[in-house]
């Protein structure tokens, strides 16, 4: 079985994703992102990025 029988033939995007920042206000490019787990992943400016991120998901 081909897994290109759904592909889309061309892209429908033009050009990178732009992230903004999610502090209440801010408008500017949120280039500092992370996520937990499978949750949607939050964005910063670096003005607003968090001075701590969230610990590594440790492998055992």
């Amino acid at each position: 079985m081909s897994d290109e029988q759904g592909a889309a033939r061309t892209r429908t995007d033009a050009g990178p994703y732009v992230h903004y920042c999610q502090e209440p206000g801010c408008r500017k490019w949120g280039g500092f992102g992370f996520a937990v787990g499978r949750v949607e992943p939050h964005w910063y400016c670096f003005e607003h990025r968090p001075a701590t991120w969230p610990p590594a998901k440790q492998v055992a």
